[in-house]
């Protein structure tokens, strides 16, 4: 193992080790790679890397004992503050790993789940990472009995411990379940004003993607959002929404989600499902690929898998390359049997390509027709141009004569007015 020190400074981060097995289910350099990215997004520092190669984890342990002692030399020695397992731990791994290191243990899950209750800002999301911690923490209290004792480790603690235990129990049991009723609560708020936008005919484009693929830079570009984006794994998890008006005159709502990872713990997926499910049933999806990471294709697939669980039907997905402007060879990818889209959400390029695409994609709900509106319409005259793709104007004795694409809606209130050419 290779390990760097890195200068203090005045907020010092903590110092983490990354572990990993080798089982050959997956590339673990890569998802190593991915983890010490998620390890700096929660703060921390890494000294280096572990792996074994072993057929499966060890029971107890995860690793094997000879290399479980290397890695408690290893961290005392740098004054290690915590080890990272790259893969979920149960609770008697998690409590033989803590006996036998000289710091604390931390799983992939765990370490996803500090970093999204670090960065929920919403009502909504904050209840969905507790949630999700909640559904995590439950089936680790059991067996820790002394060590949940209000009296503290020794003979004749057993009672005070289980006793607490329980009561642990029951307080997460309760409060998961008041959790649950909220966020059903919340759901029920969603599906009507999802119902409200199909009435109002109102289409929606949802942005899915990696985490770290430029989502909220994109939804920034598109409409002057002021989504917090920063080069770092989930910078935001709040969906947002915001107007979008296409070349088109369309105006859409556009909405911004939350990254997704390899291996997402399933406590995420369940507590995040009725968020995605908003992704999902969007009219078009744009599943956006940051074309200069070396896993593009791996990303493109991690997000076509979740659709498909979430069960994203026939809806149009646009597959969206971007930071097309960084000097990186475009791998050979097979984008959903559909020509690629390549932007900058930095720059701009790109843009107006993409928005045409949208357009496209999107179920026709629009007519190009040809309008002599009297003088006294003005306000005709006022909504054709707000809300549809006006090509010409031009005054002439009788009125005012338009060529404008126009939604269904807004056809019916000009139709005594549509002129044949």
């Amino acid at each position: 193992m290779a390990f760097t020190e890195e200068p203090e400074t005045e907020n010092e981060r903590e110092r983490a080790l990354l572990v990993s097995i080798d089982t050959g289910d997956f590339d673990v350099e890569v998802s190593l790679d991915e983890l010490e990215e998620l390890a700096d997004t929660a703060g921390a520092d890494v000294l280096g890397r572990m792996v074994q190669k072993r057929e499966s984890p060890d029971k107890a342990t995860c690793l094997g004992s000879g290399r479980l002692e290397e890695l408690a030399q290893i961290a005392e020695a740098n004054e290690a503050d915590l080890v990272i397992f790259d893969r979920e731990l149960t609770a008697t791994q998690q409590r033989n790993l803590e006996d036998a290191l000289p710091c604390r243990v931390v799983d992939r899950t765990m370490l996803i789940l500090d970093i999204f209750a670090a960065r929920a800002r919403s009502a909504e999301g904050r209840l969905q990472v507790e949630l999700a911690q909640l559904q995590y923490l439950l089936p680790r209290l059991a067996g820790q009995g002394t060590s949940l004792s209000r009296l503290g480790g020794g003979i004749g603690t057993r009672g005070p411990g289980e006793t607490k235990l329980e009561s642990d129990r029951r307080h997460i049991r309760r409060r998961i379940q008041a959790l649950r009723q909220q966020l059903e609560a919340v759901e029920q708020q969603r599906l009507l004003r999802r119902e409200r936008r199909r009435k109002d005919s109102v289409q929606t484009v949802a942005i899915v993607g990696y985490t770290n693929a430029g989502k909220s830079t994109l939804m920034n570009r598109l409409t002057s959002a002021g989504v917090l984006a920063e080069d770092k794994l989930f910078a935001t998890l709040d969906t947002t929404a915001r107007a979008l008006k296409l070349p088109d005159g369309r105006t859409v709502l556009l909405i911004d989600t939350v990254g997704l990872v390899r291996r997402l713990p399933h406590h995420l997926v369940d507590a995040f499902r009725s968020t995605l499910e908003e992704a999902a049933e969007a009219d078009v999806i744009l599943n956006l690929c940051d074309i200069s990471s070396p896993e593009a294709a791996e990303h493109l697939a991690v997000t076509r898998d979740l659709l498909q669980q979430l069960g994203r039907g026939d809806r149009p997905v646009l597959t969206v390359f971007n930071k097309c402007d960084r000097p990186a060879a475009l791998p050979a990818l097979e984008p959903d049997g559909s020509e690629p889209l390549c932007i900058s959400a930095i720059t701009g390029g790109g843009i107006e390509r993409l928005l045409e695409h949208v357009a496209d994609a999107l179920p026709p709900d629009r007519r190009r027709v040809h309008l002599l509106l009297p003088f006294d319409k003005g306000a005709l005259a006022g909504l054709c141009r707000r809300e549809g793709a006006v090509e010409t104007e031009e005054y002439c004795e009788s009125g005012l004569k338009m060529t404008v694409t126009l939604s269904l809606r807004i056809l019916e209130q000009v139709r005594p007015y549509i002129v044949e050419e």
